[in-house]
């Protein structure tokens, strides 16, 4: 996986758990992920590549399902609570279903 596409990966994420509504306790996940792409920013910012509006094109153009795949990938890298990962394939179900 290349830099780029990690560092979308981790945005997508990030906007995946802003769609979970029905997980109370999401803000403490979402500072978490903040974390891991301000270090992620740091590490790589001698990069040519743009951070900010990428992800402003993640946030207004990547669809609800994939940004919530992404975070799956990124919530099995982190101690997070069951119930929201469950929650998220839930979710990720129910919009299928809705196509």
């Amino acid at each position: 996986m290349s830099i780029i596409d990690q560092y979308r990966c981790l945005v997508e994420a990030y906007y995946g758990i802003i769609e979970m509504d029905e997980y109370d306790l999401k803000i403490y996940v979402l500072k978490e992920i903040e974390e891991r792409i301000r270090n992620f920013v740091n590490e790589y910012k001698n990069s040519n590549f743009d951070y900010k509006i990428e992800a402003e094109y993640i946030k207004d153009n990547i669809s609800v399902i994939t940004k919530l795949q992404s975070s799956l990938i990124i919530l099995n890298k982190m101690d997070t609570p069951m119930e929201l990962i469950l929650l998220i394939k839930e979710k990720i179900k129910r919009l299928k279903e809705e196509k």
